[in-house]
């Protein structure tokens, strides 16, 4: 048995028009839609929103919408084709979550599944004697991610999705598919070597004094009314950096920027970023934020936050 795994649910991640270039979007979030060819339909999985694809591009006219991009759809579609002999069965949420997830695994338990396609949810604590081979398809998708735990999450999901190939009799092998061969993650995670991957990571966020060598803080400032939240995340900063010279500047204060989902769910949302080895002092710089007055806007303090996004 063998085990495929890509971290993008979907058939096509994005759909565009060839004629002008327009990209399809959704109007409530800063994403692009996904192509579902299961449903033929045009998705959102960050609010949920679901339209058909058009026939002509909304904006030419032309009828030259394509399809681009892979996710596990397609995936799992392209080798059922190349194996056709082969029981090809796919494990995200479009197509498994709860009892349908377990109903799959029992499936891959009993050897009633050849390939195994899927992301996040083919990783973890899965353990199927018969897989000894383990494909990584695009292993560097989430290195390029404005995130300070970029590179300790690629590490983590190659590492774990390697663990699931030869736990039986036979000997794994797993293969990783990688447009930066050389990055820590992939090379680390390749040779199992936690230890170097660890000490390494630590030097690049030291340069920083992100965590856990340093405290981070994000201040979230997000609202319906663009200009509000634009006005709120001006005013957090000002506050910030007013408290950070009563400290002696040692917190530093970057912002306030769009967040990276600069619009999610119909809201807009703005951040301000805290940075210090000095847990006191940046806690008084909180404190100082806290006491914002932003109409229209919700202000929100995530210290050492899971994810940037």
């Amino acid at each position: 048995q063998a085990i495929v795994f890509l971290n993008r649910r979907g058939f096509a991640t994005f759909v565009m028009c060839r004629g002008c270039g327009h990209a399809f979007r959704c109007q409530a979030c800063a994403v692009s839609l996904t192509y579902h060819q299961a449903s033929d339909r045009l998705q959102c999985h960050y609010c949920g929103h679901g339209e058909r694809v058009p026939t002509a591009c909304p904006k030419c006219g032309a009828d030259k919408i394509e399809r681009k991009g892979l996710g596990t759809e397609r995936v799992a579609a392209a080798l059922a084709e190349r194996f056709p002999d082969a029981r090809v069965a796919r494990l995200d949420r479009d197509v498994a979550s709860g009892a349908r997830a377990e109903a799959v695994l029992a499936r891959v338990a009993r050897r009633e599944v050849d390939l195994l396609v899927g992301t996040q949810m083919v990783t973890k604590g899965h353990d199927f004697p018969g897989v000894t081979l383990v494909g990584v398809l695009c292993a560097d998708l989430a290195l390029g991610l404005p995130d300070f735990r970029a590179s300790e999450r690629t590490f983590q999901l190659l590492t774990q999705v390697a663990g699931r190939a030869g736990r039986g009799s036979r000997p794994g092998r797993v293969l990783i598919q990688t447009y930066q061969p050389d990055a820590d993650a992939i090379t680390c995670a390749a040779r199992h070597d936690y230890a170097t991957f660890f000490a390494r990571e630590c030097e690049t966020r030291a340069e920083l004094d992100y965590p856990p060598l340093g405290r981070v803080c994000a201040v979230r400032i997000d609202g319906t009314d663009p200009s509000r939240v634009a006005a709120g995340a001006a005013r957090v900063a000002e506050l910030a950096i007013a408290a950070s010279r009563a400290v002696a500047d040692v917190v530093t204060v970057r912002g306030p920027s769009p967040a990276p989902l600069a619009r999610l769910r119909g809201r807009t949302r703005w951040q301000v970023w805290l940075r210090s080895r000095d847990r006191v002092a940046l806690r008084r710089v909180i404190r100082s934020v806290l006491q914002v007055d932003a109409p229209g806007a919700t202000v929100a303090v995530d210290v050492d936050p899971l994810s940037t996004l």
